[in-house]
């Protein structure tokens, strides 16, 4: 595993392992701390969209494995524009162990990834999440003791972290179902991109415009915002097209009776989730966060350790 670009680009027994290797290193913090493996090594924090969970969950990673993480901001490095992402790639290499990227376009994690000597980590793109899809399947097999045999319901807009969630339930031997309006569903080429990386044809993947249908039976509902960065022009007709789609109580009661209700933060209250579920007993928002930091130990304890 050289880089982290994408839940795709995994095997199944890769993503097992780093889900293995994040519940051990998780267990260790609670239990006095982690060993200092990463002791001089430097993480560079490239940010073109800015975030709390990113930030402050790969820069503690660093810490409690010994080794340093710095940030660079939107206005200092201007990907792309102020400078190129082949020379950002080489010249950071120069200076660091490994790169972590937010940024809009997936072409410049790819572009990264090419031009850098040293691993790199896609922090988000337009395309994929695949650290906080690391976490939310973390999330999951820590909450259920498993994650083979379960479904996962998503419930909004088809975006890089639905995606992103579906080819991680695909690799992990889970059931998914999309529950967006017509027009924000996952593209079909997604859906049969993640038919190829199922364990068994036993898996389903479904897509449907009924809310309620949705999560008919889910182990597990997620929500994310329904206008991502980006996005704001859309934001009048987005929150109109998906008000069916709010994870209420009512909602909840038609999922299994002991389903955990997840979302990858930042909540908007009151519009994609309501206060009575983020704070109720199902959800599960606030372990989902803090685990980012654990799944993001174990992607850097495996790329600049290899152990």
């Amino acid at each position: 595993m050289k880089n982290f670009l994408s839940i795709a680009d995994l095997t199944g027994d890769e993503l097992d392992q780093l889900l293995d290797l994040g519940l051990r290193l998780k267990g260790e913090w609670r239990n006095g701390g982690n060993e200092p493996v990463l002791q001089g090594k430097n993480l560079a924090l490239v940010f073109m969209k800015p975030s709390l969970r990113t930030r402050v969950s790969f820069e503690m990673a660093m810490v409690h494995l010994g080794g340093y993480a710095f940030y660079l901001g939107p206005d200092e490095v201007k990907l792309g524009s102020r400078e190129s992402v082949p020379d950002v790639a080489r010249v950071l290499s120069g200076y660091v162990d490994c790169i972590m990227a937010r940024v809009f376009a997936h072409e410049h994690i790819l572009q990264l990834a090419e031009y850098s000597s040293v691993p790199v980590i896609n922090g988000l793109s337009d395309y994929s999440h695949p650290a906080q899809a690391l976490a939310d399947l973390l999330t999951i097999r820590e909450e259920k003791g498993k994650l083979q045999g379960l479904t996962v319901a998503f419930v909004g807009d088809g975006n890089n972290v639905a995606r992103s969630l579906l080819f991680g339930a695909m690799k992990t031997g889970m059931n998914f179902v999309m529950a967006a309006p017509e027009g924000y569903m996952l593209p079909e080429a997604d859906l049969e991109t993640a038919r190829t990386m199922r364990l068994s044809e036993r898996q389903t993947i479904s897509q449907t415009n009924d809310p309620l249908a949705g999560v008919q039976g889910a182990d597990v509902i997620y929500t994310d915002v329904w206008t991502s960065m980006g996005q704001e022009a859309e934001t009048e007709r987005r929150l109109k097209v998906f008000a069916p789609f709010q994870i209420s109580e009512q909602l909840v009661s038609e999922a299994r009776p002991d389903a955990i209700v997840m979302h990858c933060l930042p909540a908007h209250r009151g519009e994609e989730i309501t206060d009575a579920v983020a704070d109720g007993p199902h959800s599960v928002l606030f372990t989902q966060a803090e685990n980012r930091m654990h799944a993001q130990k174990a992607i850097l304890h495996k790329l600049l350790t290899n152990a």
